[in-house]
């Protein structure tokens, strides 16, 4: 990875915005601009910048993806929601000669709790008698649920675990299939971000869980992601920095 810091321009300047904006100066980042509802970004913006790192709104990933293809700039998405636009959004980075790295969540604990995951799937899968589910806490005003997080750790083990193949979301009346995997959300108070994985059978039972204490994991982890992509072309998932940095070898 380049040790040369991109120039940063900020989409979507709310909490997370904020927070990623005092990591990036803590570090020695240079935030050139930020866009926000009363600064929306457009073709006619002065993007003189590296990488933009688009924490806004599934509805505004598409056109800001659109727009920063048209001035040739690089882009971390960490909005999440957006997922079914994907493959237009895969076109526009393709035709364009750009780089874009997303994810569900990019705090590196959350990344690893992932690995475990898979794993604890795998393994599982191999014993007798175990049912899987997951469940996600997250404050009242989250717009996606279930989270991008939990979506991503049901295909996690939907892939691992040869007994489940379709999610079942919420409580729906009547019994649930054993073959779909169940993954219910809460969304109340403060709460950061709470997912856990439980491996359940009638002698025993897993619970994986990881919960966020602070927004700070997020905003280095994006400013990681920044720095993985400037200069880089194409389409890439925060899957690919640790594969290549982490567990490459391991």
């Amino acid at each position: 990875m380049s040790n040369e810091l991109p120039k940063i321009a900020i989409i979507g300047y709310g909490t997370m915005g904020k927070e990623i904006e005092k990591a990036a100066k803590k570090d020695g980042f240079e935030i050139c601009a930020t866009f926000d509802i009363d600064n929306p970004l457009s073709i006619s913006s002065n993007c003189d910048f590296d990488v933009a790192i688009d924490f806004s709104t599934a509805s505004a990933v598409y056109d800001n993806v659109r727009t920063l293809a048209a001035h040739g700039k690089n882009v971390v998405i960490g909005a999440t929601g957006w997922y079914e636009m994907m493959p237009l959004i895969q076109d526009i980075v393709a035709q364009n000669n750009i780089g874009l790295l997303w994810a569900s969540n990019f705090s590196i604990g959350m990344n690893i709790f992932m690995k475990i995951t898979q794993v604890a799937a795998k393994l599982i899968n191999l014993a007798p008698g175990y049912d899987a589910y997951i469940s996600e806490a997250h404050h009242r005003r989250k717009r996606d649920c279930p989270s991008g997080s939990a979506l991503t750790l049901g295909e996690i083990i939907l892939k691992e675990f040869k007994s489940k193949d379709n999610f079942v979301f919420g409580n729906p009346e009547g019994v649930i299939s054993p073959d779909s995997l169940q993954i219910t959300s809460v969304r109340a108070g403060d709460e950061l971000g709470r997912h856990t994985v439980m491996l359940d059978s009638p002698i025993d039972s897993i619970e994986l869980t990881h919960s966020a204490k602070s927004r700070e994991g997020f905003a280095a982890g994006a400013l990681l992601a920044a720095t993985w992509l400037h200069k880089k072309q194409g389409f890439y998932k925060f899957d690919d920095i640790l594969e290549q940095i982490w567990f490459a070898d391991k």
